[in-house]
């Protein structure tokens, strides 16, 4: 969600990029929010940070988006890229039956969007909504 986000809002500044520790498949209910947001990610494919780890690609930043946990197993990339960790709920682990699951969801993104869009504004010092 916050490269999907990065990249529609900030793209003029940045090219974001996202992977996980452990990439599986391509969460539905995520798809789903983020089509009510106006962004589809449906054909995106789920990436590996140790994939990208072995390019020896160097980032500006670096940007954890998952709980503490998640967070202290991320790899040290290559270069002078700035680390910054942002502490979000992972919405594969949200509980409850598919509408709470779809809340949660929703508030994680509309979360993940402020926060985007903060760190634009801070980056950038300008913001297009």
């Amino acid at each position: 969600m916050a490269e999907a986000f990065l990249n529609q809002y900030g793209g003029q500044f940045f090219a974001a990029g996202s992977a996980g520790i452990e990439p599986g498949e391509l969460n539905r209910t995520v798809v789903e929010v983020m089509r009510e947001a106006g962004i589809d990610i449906s054909s995106n494919k789920t990436k590996s940070v140790m994939d990208m780890y072995k390019k020896g690609r160097e980032f500006d930043y670096v940007i954890a988006v998952c709980d503490a946990s998640a967070a202290e197993r991320c790899p040290i990339f290559p270069g002078d890229g700035k680390r910054i960790h942002w502490p979000f709920e992972d919405p594969s682990g949200l509980t409850g039956n598919d509408e709470e699951k779809l809340a949660g969801t929703r508030k994680i993104r509309d979360s993940i969007k402020a926060r985007v869009m903060q760190f634009i504004r801070e980056e950038k010092g300008l913001v297009n909504e």
